[in-house]
């Protein structure tokens, strides 16, 4: 008794493909603001250091702002995956 209509979202691949691309592509995305992060904070600890807004550094802000982004980008993700399983 294997019934189409109510499969799960494993066994479709079309969705699980979908869903993995979208995954890795939002991890890029983060790495890519985390690498930022380090490298600015490794090498330019002086740009880091600088109060832009607030009294706070730049490393704070930047910090928080990574938080704020890994957040932002489960949200993404989460979205597109539903909007994936629904058009099936």
């Amino acid at each position: 008794m294997h019934d189409h209509e109510n499969q799960r979202e494993e066994e479709q691949p079309e969705i699980v493909a979908h869903n993995t691309r979208l995954g890795l592509g939002l991890f890029a995305v983060y790495l890519a603001l985390y690498i930022g992060f380090v490298v600015l904070s490794t090498y330019f600890p002086a740009i880091m250091a600088t109060r832009p807004f607030g009294g706070l550094n730049l490393a704070i802000i930047y910090g928080f702002s990574l938080i704020a982004n890994a957040l932002i980008l489960a949200v993404i993700y989460l979205r597109n995956c539903r909007h994936a399983v629904e058009e099936t």
